[in-house]
């Protein structure tokens, strides 16, 4: 019954540590040769194998290293196979900072200020907007969303949530499904993306959807960088449809030198460290699981393959 870790070795060695001090009746391997691959029942992985099924016949648990798993092809995984998204503290606690630097940083110009800056211009806003003045909205309402929501109250933001199903959630206004995603974006001044990456989902921050937000709305994307149609960005932000953006995620990461991302004025540009799973805290939710899975309780994070999160 062992585990067989495949990522980044350094941390691996904190996984390591932590299953030899926790967990020692669980072999713990990061490299394929040291163990025999018809014992190993857990594996943590960002990508796949693409022979998993024949390689791994007695798997019973695919656990990603990070919280998204649209890295992995569901279609070519056994179907009855678990698989499990990451869900541990560092990750929420990351994307909780970012979230609230990006939305501040929006709120509060800073695109703005730094092109000034870089142009020796000493130019303040004529008038500031107070927080409770502006809508924030969030796409996704997950653990990720909602910890995110919880993060921003304090400043007297007036909030709001998006998600496919209903959610009831103190001091935010929800909606829910295609039937209210209009009436969402329609009050929404800053849009943070925290959605999963699907088929549904790939390309929603376009035209369409940037239209439908109220005029000089700013965007948030921590999500995927599949999620956004860079030039119905760059095209909405010209016409001024989109006053601003924050972008920690892109299509294809790294971008290239000559992207027009990199120079835009209107855009904060950072490379994908939003939140990052922390090597302790990650290792101790896989460990968690798998003492649930052994003790017949739900997984946490466990991918619903219908809807491919």
């Amino acid at each position: 019954m062992a585990l067989l870790y495949l990522s980044d070795p350094a941390r691996g060695a904190t996984w390591a540590r932590h299953f030899a001090e926790h967990a020692p009746d669980i072999p713990f391997h990061m490299d394929p040769r040291s163990c025999d691959p018809r014992g190993v029942r857990y594996l943590v992985t960002w990508e796949a194998p693409a022979d998993l099924a024949k390689r791994y016949p007695a798997l019973d648990v695919l656990f990603s290293v990070g919280a998204g798993i649209d890295q992995f092809d569901l279609s070519t995984l056994p179907p009855d196979l678990p698989v499990v998204r990451m869900i541990e503290p560092g990750i929420v606690n990351g994307m909780v900072e970012y979230v609230t630097m990006a939305v501040l940083a929006l709120h509060r110009h800073l695109p703005r200020y730094l092109d000034q800056q870089r142009r020796s211009l000493w130019q303040p806003e004529a008038m500031l907007t107070d927080a409770a003045a502006r809508r924030v909205g969030v796409l996704g309402l997950g653990v990720l969303g909602q910890a995110a929501l919880m993060a921003l109250a304090p400043f007297g933001f007036s909030l709001a949530g998006w998600s496919r199903s209903a959610r009831l959630l103190d001091g935010v206004a929800t909606f829910a499904g295609h039937g209210e995603l209009d009436a969402f974006l329609s009050r929404t001044d800053i849009l943070v993306c925290l959605l999963p990456l699907t088929e549904e989902t790939w390309g929603l921050l376009g035209a369409s959807l940037f239209d439908r937000l109220p005029s000089g709305a700013m965007l948030v994307n921590v999500g995927r960088g599949g999620h956004l149609v860079a030039d119905d960005l760059l095209a909405a932000l010209e016409s001024g449809q989109i006053a601003a953006a924050a972008l920690d995620v892109a299509d294809p990461e790294p971008l290239p030198p000559e992207h027009p991302f990199w120079r835009h004025p209107g855009i904060l540009l950072t490379p994908h460290i939003a939140s990052m799973t922390r090597p302790d805290t990650a290792a101790a939710a896989v460990l968690d699981n798998i003492r649930r899975r052994r003790a017949g309780q739900p997984l946490l994070g466990l991918v619903d393959r219908a809807s491919g999160y």
